[in-house]
């Protein structure tokens, strides 16, 4: 594969790196040369990188997939990578998320190590792979379809049918043998009118103030979850922003990030869902407009994730630069004396859960440092995967275990005993608050933050 200069993060890692002082870089994904979908050569990468893994065995308790691995090669006739049938390599992938949690936090053998290993990159080439000689269940297409499924739940009257079915066990049960959704997890609630049409008014007008790497001006990109399934989010976030006299408006246009297909292996799709939004994006960036979004894995897409996969492409680069997490947004105000602070409501004892893909996005505890503005305020942190990360937290052939990888962080909130619950990624946070019988229920920072404005 040709090669490309590697993409470094925003900022250093904090994680502890053996005998690399570096700090960590992204090859970009390379999905357009011949080699990348040879399944020899894939294979042979596979076992390379899964016999580093072996002989580290750091990263066993963050996910399923490195308990998958080591099973399988503890229980081969070699007990080494090599006893490992080949066909059996497709066990470990399928339980890897990419929350990117390993190549972030643990793995000391990243890039610029000579080992080279992205363990989630490398299980999202294998997962395309897949994808293009197998294709995908029809479940997992349909699943994977957020703006479709989303527009058609969201219709006039269909919504409080769909609602009604989502909340009947009869319905539920049909649903987990039809789509495979486990009929004890947890599925959005949709919403009419989406946050599109609810904020269709905001019109960017105000002063511009440039701030820090801000353009003083700030264009929301909705999402498909909070457009048709928490539109309240984004008024909450559109509330702030207007509250702070940052002049707001929607993205003009937007489909599917394509995270969802990303996760899925599909990378024609992304690329389709990319060839609409980035000309948009690219039009507003030069406009002086900077975005943001209310689901980190969105944010996550346009800064990371479509940057590896097209790393040529100008306008991709240029939105990443103007793409922002809320939180880091409001912190680079801030920074500049420019955020209010006149907070009406003291939130009290706050646990915090950390959701992957914000904090991959090396920011640093954004939403924490904001919330403890708030006179009297205390934030618990809890820096660990819900096992809710994307589908695999409502498919009946992982939910089990993505309920087994929320137990812990169940436990501290519980422990906390905090006057609330919150996490940037709201399936997340459902996820835990499920497992706790909503006791606490999960809450959005930004609704937070809205509550203590009392706005």
């Amino acid at each position: 594969m040709a090669e490309h200069p590697p993409v470094a993060p925003d900022a250093a890692s904090s994680a502890p790196r053996e005998g690399n002082l570096d700090a960590p870089t992204r090859h970009p994904l390379g999905w357009t040369e011949d080699g990348f979908w040879d399944q020899a050569a894939l294979d042979a990468e596979l076992e390379r990188v899964f016999n580093i893994c072996h002989g580290c065995r750091r990263c066993v308790s963050l996910c399923h997939a490195f308990p998958t691995l080591f099973d399988l090669i503890d229980e081969s006739s070699t007990m080494e990578i090599d006893g490992v049938d080949k066909a059996d390599f497709s066990k470990v992938t399928e339980h890897c998320y990419l929350c990117d949690l390993c190549y972030q936090t643990k793995c000391p053998y990243v890039p610029p190590h000579e080992w080279n290993v992205d363990f989630p990159h490398l299980m999202l080439r294998a997962k395309a792979v897949d994808f293009r000689r197998d294709g995908a269940p029809l479940s997992a297409k349909i699943l994977s379809s957020t703006t479709t499924v989303g527009k058609l739940a969201s219709l006039p009257v269909v919504v409080q049918v769909v609602n009604a079915a989502n909340r009947n066990p009869g319905a539920r049960k049909l649903l987990q043998k039809t789509l495979g959704v486990d009929a004890e997890a947890r599925v959005p609630e949709y919403h009419a009118p989406s946050a599109r049409k609810r904020l269709s008014d905001l019109d960017g007008s105000g002063e511009v103030i440039p701030a820090g790497r801000t353009s003083g001006k700030l264009a929301l990109f909705a999402t498909c979850y909070c457009d048709y399934s928490a539109p309240g989010m984004v008024e909450d976030l559109a509330a702030v922003l207007q509250h702070n006299a940052i002049p707001v408006k929607l993205v003009e246009r937007e489909v599917c990030c394509g995270m969802p297909k990303l996760e899925l292996g599909d990378l024609e799709t992304v690329r389709k869902l990319k060839e609409k939004n980035i000309p948009v994006l690219a039009a507003m960036a030069r406009e002086g407009w900077d975005f943001t979004a209310a689901i980190p894995s969105c944010v996550l897409m346009f800064k990371q994730e479509l940057p590896l996969m097209f790393p040529d492409d100008a306008d991709v680069a240029l939105v990443r630069k103007h793409f922002f997490d809320p939180f880091e947004y409001l912190m680079e105000r801030h920074r500049a004396g420019l955020l209010s602070t006149d907070f009406k409501q003291s939130l009290g004892k706050v646990t915090w859960q950390v959701p992957c893909h914000q904090r991959v996005q090396n920011i640093g505890p954004k939403t924490r440092d904001i919330l403890k503005l708030v006179p009297d305020t205390e934030v618990v942190t809890i820096e660990r995967c819900s096992g809710h990360d994307g589908t695999y937290g409502v498919k009946h052939k992982t939910y089990a275990i993505s309920r087994k990888l929320a137990k812990p962080v169940e436990k501290r909130v519980a422990q906390s005993e905090a006057d609330y619950f919150t996490s940037d990624c709201p399936m997340a946070g459902g996820h835990i608050a499920h497992g706790l019988g909503d006791n606490p229920a999960a809450q959005h920072p930004l609704s937070l933050l809205r509550l203590a404005y009392g706005i």
